[in-house]
């Protein structure tokens, strides 16, 4: 501790020294008696004096503190004034016009070209302008080009309103035809940055290309109505031509200088030859009224006669822009064969009345003999069971008393034979009453249940004794059937597919089809061939005729389809060689108070076609095939240019410069290259479309190339479903 102040001059502190330096001298001479109280106020100087050196001394280091703050804020604005400067300069450099608006929407920074087009605002953009401020200034500059139905206040308005989405952009017209693109976009601590872009070639890059693209579609549209086999003319809202084919002046006669841009509906008409003669439908006045119409112009449809053999259909119709379109097509060789079938049709009928009486005649002595066969066979089948019933008892007592096993063997032969006969018999009766018309049928609700199981008892021991399974697939419905004829039925069938099963199993079962349960009944036999499948319904036909392993009649298969016949229990059956056969019996399930027809299916149309607007390229060498998958294609909404061979595809796509959004190509098209070869040269100026190969070719050779091209591979005859299924594919992928 220092008793003296350094801070002090020499002179001072040595003065100061002197005066303790007496002090302490004061003090040892008299003693502590004499000097207690000053030397007391000597310690208490000296303890406040360093006190306050101490404070001094914490005083000067936190002014040195303060003036280095002071010296860091001082950087510290420095620094922030650079980068505000750079930030500026920054901006400066930026080639599209910048705003910078804060959190309460206040102009807080911008560069020289924000609204540089509209000179006379700037003056008033200066920080802390309001965005509603800045907005009301563009409203009323003279430099706007606003619509002629916009005023200043509802621009205004309408720019406030999009102001409070989080990212805006759009157009404004600027005098002089200049565009400028107006963009906002949100900053993370709320405030709006806008930014303004000159687009004013883009603007007219993108107008020169939409005319590009409108003489283009001139062209299409001029190239398609020319290929078209109908006379067509368009007119516009007032009734000036503005489009038509070669064909149309062909059709009605008309020299070339009538059929000129501009030409008036009514003139043409005027100058109709006189040979035209409105035959069905309207007059030409009727034509012109309805031509002259200018809204609710509804279709029309009239014939005209030119000269005394050309008949010319006529339709017309509307269009969105209040014009309207006219379409010529020569029906001459359609009313001609229509004229020619009614004269054959007249003719035919005359010859069809005389051989319908005839064959009334004819049909009327069948019926009656057939009735008589019936009553024969019935009675004779009648009669000639109960004496074969009583030789077969005689046959098998005397076996039972016999005790020469040659003997029994004999009798055990004639037994069979006689039991063969019954069974025949009972199968001509099962016939005779079954063509007849005398037959009553018992029908009414059963389970399924009650007949197939006991029937699955029975047979299980027939099945066993050739090594055979057979199973059983139970079911709880009921149905509406006569069950002694419904069992024999199935017995019939379950008999059937034992006796010709050799080695495997047999299935019985039911499943639901919609309102019927449908009988199955499966085999692992031999199969039945196609060609086949129609003859085992007739009497005493059996495919095998082994007797050592068929013993079958020949009849029960008949006895099945007349009893399902007149029962109305539809048949059905499947069947491959080698691998097995299956007979269906469809049965109205009990509850349904009356059997309602099956709907017939429909061409499958998919939904998206009426919007996708396809257009189909089809190329196909026979013509009616060609018609008739375009009249299909075109009830679906698919549009379809038609080729009959390869070069006239080549070549009307390249009149039409279109590019199709499906290829149907037929693959072998006469002379010429094939449809494989027609799709390679289509993809090498358009690339790859979806394509279908339609072929009566079904060999692997054919079927490996179109999945090599990744192309569809559609057989004939053609399926509708399958076309459809590959066109929505088309609809969904462009989609």
């Amino acid at each position: 501790m220092s008793l003296i102040n350094p801070n002090d001059s020499l002179e001072r502190q040595n003065e100061k020294l002197q005066k303790i330096a007496d002090a302490l001298m004061k003090r040892v001479e008299y003693g502590p008696e004499h000097s207690n109280a000053a030397y007391a106020q000597f310690e208490r100087a000296a303890l406040l004096e360093k006190r306050v050196r101490e404070r001094t001394l914490e005083l000067e280091r936190t002014l040195d503190l303060l003036h280095e703050s002071n010296a860091q804020l001082g950087q510290a604005n420095q620094e922030t004034e650079a980068a505000r400067r750079n930030l500026a300069d920054a901006i400066e450099t930026v080639s599209e016009g910048f705003a910078l608006f804060d959190p309460s929407d206040l102009l807080v920074m911008c560069n020289s070209r924000f609204c540089r087009d509209f000179r006379d605002t700037t003056r008033d953009l200066r920080p802390g302008l309001p965005f509603t401020g800045y907005v009301d200034r563009v409203s009323r500059s003279r430099y706007l080009a606003l619509p002629p139905d916009v005023t200043a206040e509802s621009w205004a308005a309408q720019r406030i309103r999009r102001h409070v989405d989080r990212h805006v952009m759009f157009n404004v017209q600027l005098a002089q035809g200049r565009w400028l693109q107006v963009s906002e976009h949100r900053t993370a601590n709320g405030g709006t940055v806008v930014l303004q872009t000159d687009v004013t070639d883009l603007i007219r890059l993108e107008r020169a290309e939409r005319e590009r693209l409108k003489d283009k579609q001139s062209r299409v549209i001029r190239a398609t109505l020319d290929h078209l086999n109908q006379g067509v003319c368009i007119f516009d809202e007032n009734g000036r031509l503005v489009g038509w084919n070669r064909k149309m002046a062909s059709l009605l006669e008309l020299p070339a200088r009538r059929l000129q841009l501009g030409a008036s509906f009514n003139g043409l008409v005027d100058h109709l030859d006189e040979e035209i003669v409105f035959t069905r439908g309207i007059d030409r006045d009727g034509f012109r009224q309805w031509a002259a119409k200018a809204d609710n112009r509804g279709p029309i449809s009239f014939e005209i006669k030119r000269g005394d053999r050309a008949i010319l259909q006529v339709f017309g119709r509307g269009m969105p822009d209040r014009g309207f379109v006219i379409s010529v097509t020569d029906v001459t060789p359609e009313r001609e064969a229509a004229q020619k079938l009614f004269e054959l049709n007249e003719i035919l009928e005359q010859r069809v009345m005389e051989r319908t009486l005839e064959l009334e005649d004819a049909l009327n002595a069948a019926e009656r003999a057939n009735a008589s066969k019936s009553r024969f066979v019935a009675a004779a089948s009648h009669d000639l069971l109960q004496p074969l019933s009583a030789a077969k008892l005689y046959v098998s007592s005397l076996a039972d008393r016999c005790a020469d096993a040659n003997d029994r063997s004999v009798l055990n032969k004639a037994e069979s034979a006689l039991s063969s006969a019954e069974q025949i018999i009972d199968a001509l009766l099962d016939i005779s009453k079954l063509d007849g018309d005398g037959v009553q049928f018992d029908i009414r609700p059963v389970a399924l249940r009650e007949i197939l199981r006991p029937l699955v008892d029975e047979m299980e021991v027939l099945a066993l004794r050739k090594g055979l399974s057979l199973h059983y697939v139970d079911s709880d419905l009921m149905v509406e059937s006569d069950p002694s004829y419904l069992r024999r039925i199935v017995q019939n069938l379950l008999a059937n597919a034992i006796r010709y099963t050799e080695r495997g199993k047999v299935l019985v079962g039911v499943r639901r089809n919609g309102g019927s349960a449908r009988i199955e009944v499966w085999d692992t036999g031999p199969g039945i061939a196609e060609e086949d499948q129609n003859t085992i319904f007739e009497e005493f036909k059996r495919l095998d005729t082994r007797a050592s392993r068929n013993e079958g009649l020949g009849l029960g298969l008949a006895i099945v389809e007349r009893a399902c016949a007149r029962l109305g229990h539809p048949m059905g059956l499947w069947s491959e060689p080698g691998r097995g056969s299956c007979f269906m019996v469809n049965v109205t399930i009990a509850g349904q108070a009356e059997r309602q027809a099956q709907p017939g299916r429909r061409a499958a149309r998919p939904v998206g076609l009426a919007q996708a607007g396809l257009i189909a390229l089809l190329v196909e060498n026979d013509p009616q095939l060609r018609r008739a998958v375009s009249i299909m294609l075109e009830s679906w909404d698919v549009s379809v240019i038609e080729a009959e061979d390869a070069p006239s595809a080549l070549e009307l796509l390249d009149d039409l410069q279109i590019s199709p959004d499906a290829l149907l190509l037929d693959y072998q098209l006469g002379d010429g290259p094939t449809g494989i070869a027609l799709y390679k040269s289509i993809t090498e100026f358009l690339g790859p479309l979806p394509c279908a190969i339609v072929s009566a070719d079904r060999s692997p050779n054919l079927r490996q190339d179109c999945k090599t091209l990744g192309v569809e591979f559609l057989p004939k005859p053609l399926d509708r479903h399958k076309l459809s299924r590959f066109l929505d594919e088309v609809a969904a992928n462009m989609g």
